[in-house]
Parts: structure tokens; C-alpha cells; sequence
């Protein structure tokens, strides 16, 4: 069976004692792949010797591995984001430098994603090997959020373990620490049937340092405003803000409707009242969202008038087919 190419990213950052194992673990799980396939390390600036350290087993291990250095560090968003860029293949496939993913589980996520006709596989670590409190309890909290306001149901957004159609996952960009929400902004692009996830392998830390910890909780709030705003309301954000000013303007507007009553029908003085400044606060409030949103959509169409991003997409067959190498297969056993 031949498969389609792959490339794999890895983002790496002060990672030099998971250098070579890493390498190993890669060689391991991708040398019986059916398919061309490629390693991309994205090395994320580090300061230690893990430049130096990939360096030296590029020569070892073939011309299939690539090293991408950024001139500082960037973050993981950014550090996978130039690795995709890199990529040249019909399938990507991410995971952590730490060595906590599973290189071994990538063929069996490749079939699987084919075998269901997925978009994107998300690995689920169901048996994670990570401190309860700062590790776990933040993730756990983070995931329930996203799938409250995103609408995608998956039980673990946080692991890098992922297999993608590239033709899909190219249609977006990564910005900011939105590595984390990769399963949400590929929903803008392709229907949520097409996500997946899958039980992978998790393993415990034995090099280096965790670069997270329950701090990133509160990052997640922040992150997820945005999301739910390109989710929703990315070609239409006039309907974002202008139901906001709507709300805030009905409540203004009973505010006010209930002090007219006080002052002209029971004859009572109002201008002392704190309700009548809130009214017009809120009044105000209401013109500036609507006007706001108004706006937002004059920009928008600006956008997609003037740039080659289009509203929709079209969807392209990989070069693979599971029912033609099927027929393939019977008709040479024939």
C-alpha cells in the first residue's frame, strides 16, 4: 500500500537533552511508512545547544530531516507555523520536541485519518503522564471551555499529536499562542465531521524542563474570545457587535422608557436619579456597537474584495484513495 507523503514538524525549544532520542524515535516509527516522508525541526530559538545538537545528526540521518532555526524564540505557535510553511506534502503531521508524544503512533493516525476520511486526527492523551495540578487541572479547565463556546467536541485540545490534510490545514495561520486552538480554526475552514481524535500514547518527561504550567489557564480565557470571534462572526461582524449594541440598547431604552413614566405621568423629579445617567451611558454605548459593527463590515468586504482569501473553499481529493488501492489490490491478487 502506498501512501501519501508526509512531513512532520517538530518544534523544539532548549530541548538538548531530547535531541538524539528524538531523532531515534523518528527514524524508528518512520522507516516502515508507506509513503514519502519528511522530518522539519522547528527549532524555536534556543539557547542552548540544541541547534548545535541537531546539526550533528542531520549528517547521520539522511536528507529526509530538515532544520529550520528562528532567529529568536517565537513561541510554539510560531515555531510550528514555519514548519508547515515548509512542508511540501499532501499530509502533516505535528508533536512535541519532549519526546512525551509517540513517534510510533503517526502510521497508525495517517490510516486512520485516511481509512475515516478525516480533515484532521487529534490525539487524545487519555492516560497522561503529567503533574495533576499544574499540568492536568489546567488542561481539563481549557478544554471544557473550548468545547462550550467552540462547539467542537473533543476531549483533549492540548496535544500536538495531530495528522492533517495539508491542502486543509494551510488555509489558516497561526498567531499569538493559538497552537492550542488548532482543532477550533480548522472548524472555519472544514466541517466538524471531518475532526476527529484518536487514544495516543503519552509519556512521562525524562529530559529537559516543561515549558507550561497553570498560568496559561488564564491565557486560555484571553485566546478564546478570539476564536469564538473568527469562528462565528468572521465574514459577518456587523452581527457580532451589532447585537450587542441592540442588547445594550433595549436595556437603555426600558431604563429611559421607565423613567419618562416616573417623570411626566406620576410627576416625579428624575434628575437626581442614578438610573438616568446608566440609561444614557447605555444609550450611547448601543450607537457606538452599532456604528462599530457597521464598520467592522465595511472592513471586512474590504478584505475579501482586495486580498485572494475567498469566503469558501473547494475541496480537492488526495492523490490516495482508500476504495482505488483497494480495487487496486484485488485486481493484482486476480
Amino acid at each position: 500500500m502506498h501512501l501519501p507523503s508526509l512531513t512532520v514538524v517538530v518544534p523544539v525549544y532548549n530541548e538538548e537533552d531530547n535531541v538524539l532520542p528524538l531523532f531515534e524515535a523518528l527514524d524508528s516509527a518512520l522507516k516502515t511508512y508507506a509513503g514519502d516522508w519528511h522530518v522539519i525541526i522547528a527549532n524555536d530559538g534556543s539557547r542552548d545547544t540544541t541547534a548545535q545538537k541537531i546539526n550533528a545528526c542531520l549528517p547521520d540521518f539522511g536528507e529526509r530531516y530538515k532544520h529550520i532555526e528562528l532567529q529568536r524564540n517565537f513561541g510554539q505557535t510560531a515555531a510550528m507555523q514555519a514548519g508547515i510553511d515548509a512542508a511540501e506534502t499532501e499530509l502533516i503531521a505535528t508533536m512535541d520536541g519532549d519526546l512525551q508524544n509517540d513517534p510510533a503512533d503517526i502510521p497508525r493516525l495517517v490510516e486512520e485519518l485516511l481509512e475515516k476520511d478525516l480533515d484532521l486526527l487529534q490525539g487524545w492523551r487519555k492516560n497522561r503522564q503529567d503533574a495533576a495540578v499544574s499540568r492536568k487541572l489546567p488542561s481539563r479547565i481549557a478544554n471544557k471551555l473550548i468545547q462550550r463556546v467552540s462547539g467542537v467536541k473533543l476531549d483533549d485540545y492540548g496535544c500536538s499529536l495531530k495528522v492533517y490534510r495539508a491542502d486543509v490545514l494551510k488555509q489558516i495561520r497561526l498567531y499569538g499562542e493559538m497552537h492550542r486552538f488548532i482543532p477550533v480554526w480548522m472548524a472555519t475552514v472544514c466541517p466538524p465531521h471531518r475532526i476527529g481524535q484518536t487514544v495516543v500514547n503519552h509519556r512521562a518527561r525524562v529530559a529537559g524542563e516543561s515549558k507550561y504550567g497553570i498560568t496559561r489557564t488564564f491565557r486560555v480565557l484571553i485566546d478564546l474570545v478570539t476564536v469564538f470571534f473568527f469562528l462565528k462572526f468572521r465574514a459577518r461582524p456587523g452581527h457580532f457587535f451589532g447585537s450587542i449594541g441592540l442588547w445594550v440598547g433595549m436595556a437603555g431604552g426600558l431604563m429611559m422608557t421607565h423613567l419618562m413614566f416616573v417623570k411626566f405621568v406620576l410627576g416625579e423629579n428624575i434628575g437626581d436619579r442614578p438610573m438616568l445617567l446608566f440609561a444614557s451611558i447605555l444609550i450611547i454605548a448601543s450607537l457606538q456597537f452599532l456604528t462599530t459593527g457597521v464598520l467592522s463590515e465595511i472592513l471586512s468586504r474590504i478584505f475579501f474584495q482586495t486580498t485572494n482569501v475567498k469566503s469558501y473553499k473547494v475541496r480537492q481529493p488526495l492523490s490516495y484513495s482508500l476504495a482505488e488501492q483497494a480495487e487496486k489490490n484485488k485486481t493484482e491478487n486476480v
